[in-house]
């Protein structure tokens, strides 16, 4: 074994031991007197490499890693002006991740992505789908809302992109879906623009991408005419996760 393999272990083993209420452990000397453990701790087997790997320890790490952005200072400007940052929600293991662009003004203020009006189109077309707000993850390519709701400077996305491909490696979701063209070229690295993207299939670490509309442009006033179009690639979507679309049977 190795120092490496040690080293995940007993950090596992830390963060067991955490979760089961014991905060404290006596100091290497004398025999220390008896300590009560639970005894589901007591009794528990040294963690192996897919314990490490579980949903539950992937969770413990989505959790720190949002601490860590929390407390991020990489881009100087948005650290002057936002409210906090906003990290992401959803399950691990979801069958879908929707990456969006940068937090607004709600989500700075809420510290949720995806909340102000535009959030709520994209909560109807989640429920379109068949799925709950709570069943897919949900968050953007920025976690701090640029000032004026300008688009991401490259810099900025450059400094985020880590938290970003950390936070997709934890969550592993099935399918990915880019909403607008920001998300898309950022996620895949081109600089298509989306109506070329949108409709059909791209990959990003072997994960299917999906690119549609942002929920912004289909408010009245932008392009509503565009919720045929994404409609069609939520569809898309839902064949790709092997779900009938509600309301449609499945062809056999």
């Amino acid at each position: 074994m190795t120092d490496a393999d040690l080293t995940r272990q007993l950090q596992a083993r830390l963060a067991s031991l955490s979760a089961a209420g014991v905060e404290w452990a006596p100091k290497a000397g004398a025999p220390p007197a008896t300590i009560a453990l639970p005894a589901e701790v007591a009794h528990a087997e040294a963690p192996s490499v897919t314990d490490a790997d579980s949903p539950a320890q992937r969770l413990i790490e989505l959790n720190l890693l949002a601490e860590r952005v929390s407390r991020c200072d990489r881009c100087p400007e948005l650290v002057a002006t936002r409210t906090q940052t906003v990290f992401g929600v959803g399950p691990i293991d979801a069958e879908a991740c929707f990456v969006g662009e940068a937090p607004g003004s709600d989500e700075d203020r809420q510290g949720e992505p995806f909340v102000g009006i535009a959030g709520q189109l994209l909560n109807k077309i989640i429920a379109a789908c068949g799925f709950r707000r709570q069943d897919v993850y949900i968050c953007n390519i920025l976690r701090c809302r640029p000032p004026g709701n300008r688009q991401p400077k490259p810099a900025e996305a450059d400094n985020c992109r880590e938290f970003l491909d950390r936070t997709l490696e934890l969550v592993r979701p099935k399918v990915i879906v880019c909403w607008g063209g920001v998300a898309a070229q950022n996620l895949l690295g081109t600089k298509v623009g989306i109506t070329k993207m949108r409709g059909k299939w791209y990959s990003y670490r072997d994960v299917p991408v999906l690119c549609t509309f942002h929920p912004a442009s289909l408010l009245e006033g932008r392009s509503p005419q565009n919720k045929k179009e994404v409609w069609e690639d939520m569809k898309m979507m839902l064949a790709k996760l092997g779900r009938a679309v509600p309301g449609q049977r499945r062809e056999t």
